[in-house]
């Protein structure tokens, strides 16, 4: 069959997944950073003094300060030193206000018809920016199981591309759409999650169609493209702001998703057998492992979607449980952690942005190093697949809460919250190895349908939790009231990291194959145990078998060794 190239497709595959994330994070969490930039200081048109005490230390706020005071103070040994302390503190968004910056094409225009270029920035409380925020999870759950249908349909490479394609896009429309009127930021940002909300459950669908049971965790680590995403879009906005204006956040967006898709479209396709490049050993391994022959494909495309039994699978709830809480507490401190650092610590742009988007590096570090160490317990023996769920659960959800808890109560020491903010979103990186790799492993035939239903349910917190935050901080920025919304986002946490311990089940299940279920999960059984070469010769068996009319021998092995598996 020739030499084998010195990249294979599912790593190509990978990298463009990886990027993929990165963007589809990119499209949700620009805003985030560059709304601490667009606001209007609130106090700025105050014409009064009054006296503020904090750890013992008294000094006189001017209107510069007055209702723009960071909750937390660093003492010092006189009120004259703490007040140019915080002085600086809250001049830092002005400073990158009024320095010299490349005007936006934006601000031009609006100079050019002699318009309010709001240049002291938008007049939004803290209830509108949660409105703001959060309108890109209104309707996103809308579009999550059409996802998974779209991609059985039409394949993932058209839906997957086109959504982050057309996110991006929107990008463009953002700053005059801020100018022209809030309501339509609000518009364009519903519209932009609506778009975006068949992206994870098509991803799913390819994931059962491109990789073996043995690399589904560390596949799926592809999806955590999304934290660094994150944690390098949040520095490159915050650097961009200061450098030119936070316009410039939306117009890069847009470009870069569109070098993306030109990438995407050249070189990822719907399966191995469509890829014009693959090497013929790959796609063989690939089809043998998953137990793909040409019988198999064509029984899919006449097998009915489960729908009553899928909504009413135990597995399947239990994941979502899980989902539900991990999201819950990573969006908040994704959405949130800018305003935070902000409001908490008063750390300026730049800072902020680097300070936010640390945690997400770090996730991605720890989804990589989960994964590995998941597959290996899998590949050997050594694990269920259930408790190896159970374990990546266990990390992503109750690991994490504990450390939220711990930043609730972290107060005023800003060592501490950046420690204890980093370790929580690191926690949820296991999400990779636990919930998200169940919803393959109980039905890779329809994992992007299940992962719909799930992201339909589990999209709530993406909307509710800013607002929360909103309400629970509107007019009142202090430590007490950040303890509140990270005490809920512990609670949690804690609950459904419980619930997926004790009640998980990543065992296939009959409904995902016109085949019994332990003729499946017997053939996946020995995917596992096989080397490449060997899972080759095994898929060649099961095909001159097929076209015989017997039974592959993999379908075979004795039940039990499936039932062994599972428990």
């Amino acid at each position: 069959m020739g030499n084998e190239p010195k990249v294979n497709a599912r790593t190509v595959l990978w990298y463009l997944v990886f990027v993929g994330f990165a963007v589809n994070y990119m499209i949700r969490i620009n805003m985030n950073i560059t709304i601490v930039s667009m606001v209007k200081p609130s106090g700025s048109k105050s014409s009064r003094n009054w006296n503020v005490t904090s750890d013992n230390v008294n000094f006189t706020v001017t209107p510069q300060l007055e209702k723009k005071l960071y909750a937390c103070f660093v003492e010092r040994n006189d009120s004259n030193a703490a007040d140019q302390q915080n002085s600086g503190k809250v001049t830092a968004l002005s400073a990158l206000r009024s320095s010299p910056k490349i005007k936006s094409p934006e601000k031009i225009l609006l100079d050019a018809f002699e318009l309010d270029s709001k240049e002291d920035g938008f007049e939004w409380d803290e209830y509108d920016q949660g409105l703001i925020l959060g309108a890109f999870f209104w309707l996103h759950w809308v579009t999550q199981v059409p996802g998974g249908v779209l991609a059985r349909k039409y394949g993932t490479k058209l839906v997957f591309g086109l959504s982050n394609a057309i996110g991006c896009w929107l990008c463009f429309l953002m700053p005059l759409a801020s100018y022209w009127d809030y309501r339509i930021l609000i518009f364009l940002r519903t519209f932009q999650g609506l778009i975006s909300g068949v992206a994870w459950p098509a991803m799913h669908h390819m994931a059962g169609q491109w990789i073996p049971p043995n690399e589904r965790s560390k596949f799926v680590t592809a999806y955590l493209g999304s934290s660094v995403g994150v944690a390098l879009n949040f520095p490159l906005f915050g650097y961009i702001i200061s450098w030119t204006s936070w316009e410039y956040v939306f117009h890069f967006s847009g470009v870069l998703g569109t070098i993306w898709y030109i990438a995407w479209v050249y070189l990822v396709y719907d399966s191995p057998a469509e890829h014009p490049w693959i090497h013929p050993k790959e796609r063989e391994y690939i089809e043998s492992s998953l137990g793909i022959t040409e019988k198999s494909k064509s029984k899919e495309h006449q097998q009915p979607t489960p729908w009553r039994k899928m909504i009413f699978s135990k597995p399947m709830w239990i994941t979502v449980i899980a989902q539900w809480a991990g999201i819950w507490g990573l969006f908040t401190l994704m959405t949130q952690a800018p305003s935070y650092f902000n409001y908490i610590h008063g750390w300026d742009i730049k800072m902020t942005g680097i300070l936010s988007g640390i945690p997400h590096l770090c996730r991605m570090m720890f989804a990589y190093c989960v994964s590995v160490v998941g597959d290996y317990l899998l590949k050997h023996n050594l694990m269920s697949r259930t408790n190896v769920r159970k374990m990546g659960g266990a990390f992503c959800c109750l690991v994490n809460g504990i450390f939220i808890l711990a930043l609730a109560y972290s107060g005023c020491n800003a060592t501490m919250a950046i420690l204890f903010l980093t370790l929580a979103t690191m926690m949820h990186g296991a999400v990779s190895t636990g919930p998200l790799a169940n919803i393959i492993d109980i039905s890779p035939k329809f994992a992007g349908i299940l992962l719909g239903i799930s992201g339909m349910i589990t999209v709530v917190p993406g909307f509710v939790s800013p607002i929360i935050v909103g309400i629970l901080t509107l007019g009142n920025q202090t430590v007490q009231q950040w303890q509140y919304v990270f005490l809920i986002s512990a609670g949690m946490l804690i609950v459904g990291g419980i619930l997926y311990i004790l009640l998980a089940d990543s065992t296939l299940q009959a409904w995902n194959s016109v085949e019994t279920a332990d003729a499946q999960d017997a053939r996946e059984l020995v995917s596992l145990k096989l080397s490449p070469d060997e899972a080759v010769k095994d898929g060649q068996n099961a095909s001159v078998k097929e076209q015989n009319n017997e039974a592959p021998h993999s379908v075979l092995v004795p039940s039990e060794d499936s039932s062994k598996r599972a428990n």
